[in-house]
């Protein structure tokens, strides 16, 4: 029988310092997710580590404790848990369902003492305990049985603590780590302690009397006349404190260590539904799996037939037919790279594979393409075209993208590929998945012959058996299918001529440029070496830290294992006390624009002397566009070298110039527009600065007087109010303190009241109807707004306030886009 493992997650202290040590991630639905990411590092890191053969992940139940009736202030400094971080924690809990891995929390107790339970309780059966906290008051547990490892680095890497590495840090056994916060308190769980008693101090006393009582016992022996009076007068303090720190091990739990046993093994399908849908890619290929795990081969029987330069003849009379379903296979996910395999066209009984040898000098086939009476059905129009232009083969009579039209029916969803849309829509139907059939990552290779012919066969059949039912869905709701033939269709168009063209870049200019980055960075390196009195490796934490912290003497915000924080959030903390850390902020950035932008960009120039990007029409909840492979959306602009890269785009050789069209602060329009407020709408009717006009109205002060910090605070809370800001949120942006960043809130919504008339209503909206719309129709499904979970309502409201001025802002530059090209045309 193998060694019994009993691995113990502290799980609020985890998931609080995941959602510290990474920034705000959400996914494409708006869902925070940077918490649950790190908490599920931490945990895969670990099951690959200690593999445990029992575990447990314990979490407080609520605000209030057995601890609070005996000292009321108790954690009653610490600030309110910011919903960014508490609608996480059902996230992962659901993590934790999908691993098959147990979790507790009981009322009125907390995570600490049901560890300490069953702590002891392990250790009473001679079982090897690891508990993993951030909280140092757990290594009053540490036993010649029990470890604990406290997260070191963010959450990857830990300290682990035995009995010896208690000593070495303190001192002191592990029991006294009560007796040490008896003395010196604990602000972080407003733990009082005796004032002015430290940690040193405390750990001297505990030195010559082992307890806090034998240091009570023994005033009159203490040195130092001002400690003896600080502690005669806090004696029952002490105690309190003492009390107060120390974790309970004899809790009746209702449940045992054997009901917490875990396989190994995660429940993989859960699993991996849950990590896409939060998008946590990077993670999907460390799941671990059973060894004789093993995908199921059993697939119905589908007619197809195989067309082949002999037999064309056969089949002359099929592409008569007024209704097919037609699809195009590549070997690439880029349709700019792939190239074309096969194509395969199904009427519902007969399923064609047409190679593409045949296909490109079938003249029945591509005049077939090409008639406009032919309807033709799809999965991704916009693909199709690309592929097929790429192959010099055109195409007319597109009828119906079910790609499209899924999207609208459920603009959340995060799974969309065909075989998706066959397990929601034909769940009786063998459809399996690209990568089961051709594989992943550098093991992906694509079949031949009857394999392959089958595979598309399918995949036509399944886009005939889709249609007349994703059609019919979207035809109960007049507005969705008003916006799927009048915008998101030509748009696809468009967007598949724009991924054609894509943008001419000056190469001589890029090179150039990429000259210029270095010689700046050499500029700035030379510049902080002279401040710092030396040459040394600014790209070196450990140098950089010499010359901040040894040398220059500078405060030192945080440390990690190997020495001084020099991360991006501590210089910009010491930016206003030195001018070397401004220069190599600089140096930073200057460095990531040549890595990202000038090497970037050149590996994605075709032999065309141009990039081509694709837009994703199907990805945001909202309805926006975006742009990847690269993503030319966010090439910044407040560094003038940042600037300088845009004018690598250049016209084709065929045109003088680019032209740029857009809207001045659309989704603030949008919110005077529906929200009916005078004063925003008076601001944009006037042309005034409306970021200006909301400063005056903030800080009560003449326009004149408005300062580019004011401004810059206003602006924050105009874009963040449409985003459905929080305190929280709004302190991280402008690092200002919480309440300072609530009154501003407060002061927003008393300048515009109509704005908080309009956001309230959505969410009454949201809770009558189950989702909100834009002004063309665009729907968002919001089926959390009624949830019992305070934090799944709270991000269900926060969106009903914001999709519908996102997504009309999204709506209004689409419709401006296929208008434009209209006209352009003309």
């Amino acid at each position: 029988m193998s060694k019994k493992k009993f691995v113990l997650i502290d799980g609020n202290s985890i998931a609080f310092r995941a959602f510290y040590a990474l920034p705000l991630l959400n996914n494409s639905k708006g869902i925070y997710t940077n918490a649950v990411y790190g908490f599920a590092m931490m945990l895969m890191k670990i099951l690959e580590e200690e593999q445990p053969t029992h575990l447990l992940v314990a979490f407080d139940a609520g605000k209030s404790t057995f601890r609070h009736d005996l000292y009321p202030e108790y954690k009653g400094t610490r600030e309110k848990t910011p919903h960014e971080l508490s609608e996480q924690i059902p996230l992962i809990h659901e993590c934790l369902d999908a691993f098959g891995i147990r979790h507790e929390e009981q009322w009125n107790i907390e995570a600490d003492d049901i560890i300490g339970t069953c702590a002891r309780q392990a250790e009473k059966e001679n079982i090897e305990t690891v508990i993993i906290s951030g909280d140092k008051d757990l290594l009053q547990l540490v036993s010649d049985r029990i470890v604990v490892l406290l997260p070191r680095k963010g959450i990857t890497e830990a300290d682990r603590y035995d009995q010896q590495a208690v000593l070495d840090r303190y001192g002191l056994t592990p029991e006294q780590i009560t007796d040490l916060k008896g003395l010196m308190g604990d602000p972080s769980d407003h733990i009082p302690g005796i004032p002015g008693v430290g940690e040193k101090t405390a750990i001297k006393l505990l030195k010559q009397y082992p307890t806090v009582e034998e240091v009570l016992a023994h005033i009159d022996k203490l040195p130092g006349k001002k400690l003896k009076e600080k502690i005669r007068a806090h004696k029952e303090q002490a105690l309190l404190s003492k009390e107060l720190a120390t974790i309970k091990c004899d809790l009746p739990l209702d449940f045992s260590i054997e009901d917490c046993m875990y396989s190994g093994i995660p429940k993989k399908e859960k699993v991996v539904e849950l990590f896409q849908e939060l998008e946590f890619h990077s993670l999907l290929e460390r799941i671990p799996t059973s060894e004789d795990e093993q995908p199921s081969s059993t697939l119905t029987a589908i007619d197809f037939e195989m067309v082949t330069i002999e037999r064309l003849d056969r089949f002359e009379g099929f592409f008569k037919q007024e209704l097919l379903s037609f699809h195009v296979e590549t070997d690439h996910e880029n349709p700019h790279h792939g190239k074309i395999i096969g194509f395969a066209c199904s009427d519902g009984n007969t399923q064609l594979y047409i190679p593409y040898e045949v296909a490109s000098t079938w003249t029945s086939f591509q005049e077939w393409l090409t008639a406009s009476d032919r309807r033709k059905v799809v999965y991704d129009c916009k693909k199709t075209k690309i592929l097929l232009q790429r192959a010099s083969l055109s195409i007319q009579g597109l009828d119906f993208d079910l790609h499209l039209a899924d999207y609208l029916l459920d603009p959340t969803e995060s799974k969309r590929a065909l075989s998706d849309l066959v397990n929601r829509y034909l769940p009786d139907f063998d459809l399996p998945s690209d990568e089961s059939v051709y594989g992943k990552g550098a093991k992906r290779q694509f079949l031949q012959g009857e394999r392959l012919a089958e595979h598309l066969a399918r995949k036509t059949a399944a886009i005939f058996y889709l249609f007349p039912r994703i059609k019919d869905q979207l035809a109960t709701y007049e507005e969705l299918i008003s916006l799927y033939e009048q915008l998101e269709f030509p748009l696809a168009e468009v967007l598949a001529e724009m991924e054609l063209n894509g943008i001419q870049v000056d190469q001589q200019c890029l090179l150039e440029l990429g000259d210029e980055l270095k010689q700046r960075m050499d500029q700035l390196e030379e510049e902080i070496h002279q401040i710092a009195g030396y040459e040394f490796n600014i790209n070196s934490p450990k140098q950089l830290g010499e010359v901040l912290f040894d040398r220059l003497h500078l405060p030192v915000i945080k440390k990690t294992k190997t020495g001084y924080s020099t991360s991006a959030d501590v210089l910009e903390k010491l930016a206003p006390q030195h001018e070397i850390v401004e220069k190599i902020l600089h140096y930073r950035q200057v460095g990531k624009l040549f890595s990202t932008y000038i090497e970037g960009l050149k590996k994605e120039i075709h032999p065309d002397g141009k990039i081509h990007t694709q837009f994703q029409q199907t990805i945001t909840a909202t309805g926006r566009l975006s742009s990847t492979n690269p993503n030319l959306q966010n090439i910044p602009i407040r560094l003038e070298e940042g600037r300088r890269i845009r004018r690598i785009f250049v016209p084709s050789s065929e045109y003088q110039y680019l032209m740029a069209a857009d809207y001045s602060q659309v989704e603030l329009r949008v919110l005077a527009h529906l929200s009916g407020d005078e004063e925003l709408k008076q601001a944009f009717r006037e042309g005034r600065d409306i970021h200006t006009q909301t400063a005056v109205r903030l800080f009560e002060v003449e326009e004149d007087d408005v300062t580019p910090h004011m401004r810059r605070q206003a602006k924050a809370v105009n874009f963040g109010i449409i985003y459905g800001i929080s305190d929280f949120g709004l302190s991280q942006n402008l690092q200002i303190p919480r309440k300072e960043a609530k009154g501003i809130i407060d002061r927003y919504f008393s300048t515009y009241p109509k704005v908080k008339e309009y956001l309230d209503s959505l969410i009454q909206q949201a809770r009558e109807n189950g989702y909100v719309t834009t002004m063309l129709g665009r729907r968002r499904y919001l089926p959390e707004i009624h949830s019992r979970n305070f934090n799944r309502r709270s991000f269900a409201e926060r969106t009903a306030m914001n999709t519908p001025i996102q997504g009309t802002a999204a709506d209004i530059i689409k419709q401006a886009m296929v208008q434009l090209v209209q006209e352009i045309k003309k």
